[in-house]
């Protein structure tokens, strides 16, 4: 008798809010950067999410593959992959600071995933529906630029989030010397935290926790 096969996916983290998912229907890339003190990150995929034009979020051309591009709100198909860019700010004063901020809900290999990009801001009721019940959030938690780790912590209160992993924080090599460390953000949010001790990321959908949420943090790009 032959076993089914489960779809594993492997999330990578290549440090500040950059990710890429490798599912069975697509490869996703998110906000690969530049000129931050890390190594620019080389990436292949067939769909690029860029949640807004800042040098340290929207390296488009780190990516091979001729990617399906997204970098503005709408909702969008390609792979088989349904995605929906929703509209928020990079700062708390409806964007007069930072500019606007592109938040991205998407379904991989049937995950559901929210990476927040440049969020500044408590989201709107509004907001929160659109977005529904979240498999794995991609949460700024360093602060300055974005939400610090006490509005990242009320973040996750208000979407709860299955699995939380925070980005956009301090680590070495970074010269973004503004941002906070990640352990700030682990002491607000007070969930059970598993630290990986590989960049890439195994998740099925039955590794998903049933109740109790859980923060994954990756180590240090």
């Amino acid at each position: 008798m032959t076993g089914i096969l489960v779809p594993v996916m492997d999330i990578t983290w290549h440090g500040h809010a950059c990710f890429s998912l490798k599912g069975k229907s697509a490869t996703i890339a998110i906000d690969p950067f530049s000129k931050i003190g890390l190594k620019d990150p080389k990436l292949e995929a067939n769909i690029l999410l860029i949640s807004h034009d800042h040098f340290d979020h929207s390296n488009a051309g780190a990516v091979s593959g001729d990617p399906y591009v997204v970098d503005v709100p709408g909702e969008y198909e390609s792979q088989g992959v349904m995605i929906e860019g929703i509209p928020t700010f990079h700062d708390d004063k409806d964007g007069a600071e930072r500019g606007p901020n592109t938040v991205f809900s998407f379904r991989l290999d049937g995950i559901h995933f929210v990476h927040l990009g440049d969020l500044g801001h408590k989201l709107s009721e509004e907001v929160i529906e659109r977005i529904g019940d979240v498999d794995v959030l991609f949460i700024p938690v360093g602060g300055h630029f974005t939400i610090d780790a006490k509005g990242a912590a009320e973040v996750v209160k208000q979407l709860q989030p299955r699995e939380t992993v925070p980005m956009h924080y301090q680590v070495p090599g970074l010269n973004l010397k503004e941002l906070a460390s990640v352990d700030k953000f682990l002491k607000e949010v007070g969930a059970k935290v598993k630290k990986l001790d590989k960049k890439t990321w195994k998740l099925k959908p039955a590794d998903l926790p049933e109740e109790d949420s859980e923060v994954v943090v990756f180590p240090n790009p």
